[in-house]
């Protein structure tokens, strides 16, 4: 490209941004790095600097990464939009690209792939890191009913059902998300119906077989 590619570096963790901004630093392809700590404030971010790229992680307080994805689409079509995310389950990365992301990389891959990623995406192309295109070609072959109710949901009952399965209390949920109490009650109800499920057991069943359990989430 003739002119070094602007990004938007979007992690509640400043620590993680420090880090991946250093190592975008050293590409002499790479211009203006900007962040911000979550989605709300990517947005705003986005509409003042105009990056050629955001790259963004999913789990985030506030609106998440699935949302934000949607506002940055809805304000600009053309925003083009790498998911860097600890998530390698397919159902991740389905929902990210569904969602209109034109990539989809995890924080496990070595640090070359995020340069690699970056540039193919700035140039227009799109970019799945090669575990995760495999799998996906893998499970093209036919969706289960499961994931096809999944789909059904929006960004935010997705995070709310992420949450509920893992373990987190109603209270726990609304506090990370920036919610109220009753929103995320009514949400769960409206989860549940969706997915066929009387009790959050069968939630947190249902989630297990999808691979959305996460062991390591406090």
């Amino acid at each position: 490209m003739a002119n070094k590619i602007s990004v938007l570096l979007v992690d509640d963790h400043a620590v993680v941004r420090t880090g991946y901004k250093a190592y975008l630093s050293l590409s002499d392809k790479i211009g203006q790095i900007y962040e911000a700590d979550r989605g709300e404030a990517a947005c705003q971010m986005y509409n003042q600097h105009q990056p050629d790229i955001v790259v963004t992680d999913l789990s985030m307080p506030g609106i998440g990464g699935f949302e934000s994805i949607r506002r940055l689409l809805n304000r600009d079509p053309h925003c083009k939009i790498l998911v860097f995310s600890i998530h390698n389950e397919l159902v991740y990365v389905t929902r990210a690209l569904a969602a209109g992301a034109k990539g989809y990389i995890t924080k496990n891959s070595m640090p070359e792939t995020l340069i690699t990623a970056v540039y193919k995406i700035a140039q227009g192309g799109t970019y799945v890191d090669p575990d995760i295109a495999q799998q996906l070609a893998v499970s093209m072959a036919g969706e289960q009913d499961e994931s096809e109710k999944i789909k059904t949901l929006s960004p935010r009952e997705f995070d709310v059902f992420c949450l509920l399965a893992n373990g987190y209390t109603v209270r726990k949920a609304a506090e990370k998300l920036c919610l109220s109490y009753k929103t995320v009650c009514n949400h769960g109800t409206v989860i549940k119906e969706k997915m066929g499920a009387e009790t959050l057991a069968e939630l947190t069943l249902l989630a297990s077989r999808q691979g959305l359990i996460e062991a390591h989430e406090s």
